[in-house]
């Protein structure tokens, strides 16, 4: 175990390194013919501009935040100016992470849908393919950027008395990589939802063609979207889940001694040998995923996440048991409860997920209910769905509590964290199970597009509904991992803070707690308003060419008029419809995009760094716990009911056409349901993730700097103490006046009886003296 510990950065080359190769066999396969390639080219070079006008302004941020950590780092004890450097490696991992996911899934789009002429299973192979380079670039970045650090910063500043310095500087990673992904998926979920309401409300709802359809000025923006929001997004979103988890844990481990393992730091070094063994578990996985011809993709999936999960569980028992002592300060059931810990962490994301597939899988009777009120029209329609997001939270929440409860319970605030880094331990997979949805949708519209024959877009539709549910699975992964990650960062605020308790009887902690629980709301309206004025702005851009461009307008009449079934059309009506092609301006679309997202990005990712420090260096580190307990609370519930609600929404429509009901009323409605749905699961929902992760390390970086001092933590104490004995005394003060009162009012009853006996008395014998 040792010798992991000492070449842990040799996993992270072994990630990368499997990645190198499966993006090279990747690459190796057939793209198909020059129509198919020239779409494919449309697609990557999209995603590609918006990458790069992505990346110039946040490499601007990045410049400027380093700057301000460097001088905030010199002039703090108990910090280096390094932790500046920390947050450019973050940054770049992140980003770089996002880069590596967008390449592959662009070339493996086409490939994927070339591979579908032959068989399901070679699709299959190909679309997987493309998500596990994603899957372990993600994992490989993150354990050998980590690794790599914290070696150099224990060789710069040895000993264990200089630990707590190491992982402060260490944190700086952690926020270059929460800053990236914040910015990544709200940038990349305005962009895609902007150009899939304008493909959906304008194409198919008005011109009544598939939002696929090469006839569609907005397709191109479609299906590139689905790469910055699905793919860069997720990739950057669970990369910094994982390192923040891992950087929660290592804060954490620092309090925790384990005399017989790395000079007493095993549960420092923990959490990184897991997310290493990790990565080897999740390589095992993707072996796993095969499917032959007739077969289940999905059961091919499930194989290889679940059969890398139980040997994750397998090999988290002999490694916890090794590192951790059977007993140690801090943990009372020693590395058996590090173990039941990491369990839990690991049933909760499996059960989340599932939960989750219930609430947005079709056929579920949650779909089916927003199915059945579509028939009514679109009010109903939303009223339904509203109801299942919120209805959705129920379950999760408490599994989520369960997890946070047992976790603390065997392994105090070390469990919780530990909790968190045994769900995301197989990011890898996780990872390459998600990425591969998106893939195979832009496979289904390459197909489209291209027109190919109908058992190619069948074989894809199969590959695209399974990937639907992995989506599904993974968003409730990455909520309950977005939870727990948040609760071990906020952990290791405190303790770096010195603040021993979170008490809400306090003005100014309540204060906090309150507009914490507000940001959650401001950043989501901030987001969906976003999406709304760049979709206006691409529904008139698609409307104008459907207007103005003779070709395109003379096609559109002729699929209305065989409902987009050509095969109906004459030889003269096929050449007026094939004359349209080319002339559909798709960069103009891909421009509105790509302007509206980078600008709109910008003050929600502001918001989510700025708030922090100013209610940390303002109100004082009691006040920003407050504000951390409240934004994770209201966060959570926001993000399950958004993401589960524009999922369940999407399903609904999608059963509704797979009846045979396109263009009916129920239809129109689910479209419209769908489209409101869009911002809610992929722009503000997801990234709300992110933010919590992001406001409890920008508060674990600043935390020396406003850190309570012993004569503040005593004051803390004896406030609640003093308050404590104030509500005691006033209870006993109630009670006594209570008892007080009592006692009057049997003195004044018993008094009243004893007049009413003596006037009974003297009735009675007035009465014998007549008688």
């Amino acid at each position: 175990m040792e010798l992991i510990v000492n070449y842990l950065w040799l996993f992270g080359v072994l990630a990368l390194a499997f990645v190198f190769i499966k993006n090279a066999w990747v690459a190796k396969q057939d793209e198909g013919n020059e129509r198919m390639s020239k779409i494919a080219k449309h697609i990557a070079d999209g995603a590609m501009s918006f990458l790069k006008a992505e990346y110039k302004i946040l490499a601007i941020f990045v410049i400027a935040v380093a700057i301000l950590l460097f001088f905030k780092g010199s002039n703090e004890e108990g910090s280096h100016w390094m932790v500046a450097l920390s947050f450019i490696v973050g940054a770049i991992c992140s980003a770089l992470a996002g880069f590596i996911g967008m390449k592959a899934a662009t070339k493996a789009n086409v490939r994927t849908t070339q591979a579908a002429r032959t068989s399901l299973g070679k699709a299959l192979e190909v679309a997987f393919a493309g998500g596990a380079v994603m899957g372990l670039g993600v994992v490989g970045l993150g354990v050998l950027g980590l690794s790599s650090l914290f070696m150099l910063y224990q060789n710069m500043w040895p000993g264990e008395e200089n630990i707590p310095m190491v992982l402060n500087v260490l944190s700086g990673f952690s926020l270059g990589a929460s800053s990236i992904a914040l910015f990544a998926r709200v940038g990349g979920g305005i962009y895609t939802k902007a150009a899939d309401v304008g493909a959906d409300l304008v194409g198919k709802v008005e011109a009544g063609i598939p939002e696929d359809h090469p006839l569609n000025p907005a397709t191109i923006a479609d299906n590139v979207g689905d790469n910055v929001g699905d793919v860069a997004g997720m990739g950057a979103d669970l990369f910094e889940s994982y390192v923040g988890s891992i950087i929660g844990t290592m804060v954490l481990g620092a309090f925790i001694v384990t005399p017989d393992f790395a000079n007493g730091l095993g549960g420092v070094y923990l959490p990184l040998v897991l997310a290493a063994v990790g990565i080897v578990m999740s390589i095992i996985g993707t072996l796993f995923v095969r499917v032959k011809d007739g077969g289940s993709p999905h059961k091919a999936l499930n194989l290889g996440e679940f059969g890398s999960g139980f040997l994750m569980i397998v090999a988290s028992y002999f490694i916890i048991t090794t590192i951790i002592p059977e007993s140690a300060e801090g943990l009372p059931f020693g590395a058996m409860g590090v173990f039941y810990a990491t369990l839990a962490g690991l049933i909760a994301g499996f059960c989340v997920g599932k939960i989750t597939e219930y609430y947005t899988g079709t056929g579920g009777k949650p779909v089916l209910s927003i199915v059945k009120q579509s028939d009514t029209g679109s009010a109903t329609n939303i009223i339904a769905g509203l109801g299942v997001g919120m209805m959705s939270t129920a379950v999760p929440i408490l599994l989520i509590a369960a997890a946070i409860i047992v976790s603390h319970h065997f392994a105090g605030l070390y469990g919780i964290a530990i909790a968190a880094v045994g769900m995301l331990a197989n990011t890898g997979i996780q990872l390459a199970v998600d990425a591969y949805g998106p893939i195979s949708d832009n496979a289904g519209g390459i197909a489209e597009m291209a027109e190919l024959p109908k058992e190619v877009r069948e074989r894809t539709d199969k590959l695209d509904a399974v990937g639907n549910t992995t989506a599904a699975i993974g968003k409730g992964f990455a909520i309950a991992s977005a939870a727990l990650t948040a609760l071990a960062l906020f952990a290791a605020f405190m303790k770096t803070a010195n603040v021993t308790s979170i008490d809400v009887s306090q003005p100014k902690i309540m204060a906090g707690l309150l507009v914490g629980g507000m940001l959650p709301f401001v950043f989501s309206a901030l987001s969906m308003n976003a999406v709304g004025r760049a979709a206006m702005a691409m529904i008139e851009e698609v409307r104008r060419q459907f207007r103005d461009i003779p070709q395109l307008k003379a096609a559109l009449e002729v699929m209305n008029k065989y409902n987009s079934d050509m095969s109906k059309a004459s030889k003269e009506e096929r050449s007026v419809f094939d004359a349209a092609d080319g002339y559909a301006e798709y960069e103009k679309c891909v421009e509105i995009s790509t302007q509206a997202s980078i600008k709109e990005m910008v003050l929600p990712g502001l918001l989510a760094l700025a708030v922090p420090v100013a209610i940390g260096f303002i109100g004082g580190a009691s006040m920003l716990g407050g504000l951390l307990a409240g934004v994770t609370t209201s966060g959570v519930l926001m993000a399950i009911f958004q993401s589960n609600a524009g999922g369940a929404w999407d399903n609904a429509k999608k059963m509704i056409e797979e009846e045979g009901r396109k263009g009916t009323e129920a239809h129109k409605a689910a479209v419209v349901g769908d489209t409101v749905g869009d911002p809610f699961k992929d722009t503000s929902g997801p990234s709300l993730n992110i933010l919590l992760k992001l406001m409890s390390v920008v508060a674990l970086v600043i935390a020396p700097s406003i850190a309570l001092d012993q004569d503040e933590v005593t004051a803390h104490n004896m406030n609640s103490i003093q308050l404590s004995e104030q509500v005691v005394e006033n209870a006993n003060t109630a009670a006594s006046d209570a008892a007080e009162k009592t006692l009057v009012i049997e003195e004044t009853e018993a008094v009243s009886e004893e007049i009413n006996a003596s006037e009974n008395v003297e009735k009675a014998a007035t009465d014998k003296s007549e008688e």
